[in-house]
């Protein structure tokens, strides 16, 4: 799969999900760091990247809707640290059938994982 790694995740990640399989971009790394939330969004469809945050500004699933996009993962723990992070967002690709995950909205928090996908 995929993915781009916003900036508010531990870089940490990236060699974890690349062993996982996965084609892990960086925001940092790719020059996008402090770059307004559309840019960083733009990067990623334009790439066909499912994107990994913990920003709020991509929380509306009314506005990111599933089947409109490459996929979204809004990550949201009570004490995100890096370890959690890390840990939480490698368990979850881990885990879960994450190829199934194309186009779909989800919100991943402490104890759980919403997926939500097109209706259509």
């Amino acid at each position: 799969m995929k993915l781009k790694l916003d900036e508010n995740l531990p870089e940490s990640l990236v060699p974890a999900l690349s062993a996982l399989g996965h084609d892990v971009e960086n925001v940092r790394k790719e020059g996008l760091g402090g770059q307004n939330d559309p840019n960083v969004w733009k990067a990623a469809q334009k790439e066909g990247r499912f994107l990994i945050t913990q920003d709020l500004d991509f929380s509306d699933i009314r506005q990111f809707k599933p089947g409109t996009h490459h996929g979204l993962m809004l990550v949201r723990l009570r004490m995100p640290g890096r370890q959690a992070l890390a840990t939480r967002v490698s368990e979850a690709l881990r885990s879960a059938d994450a190829a199934s995950w194309s186009g779909c909205f989800i919100l991943l928090t402490d104890s759980k994982m919403r997926v939500h996908r097109s209706s259509g």
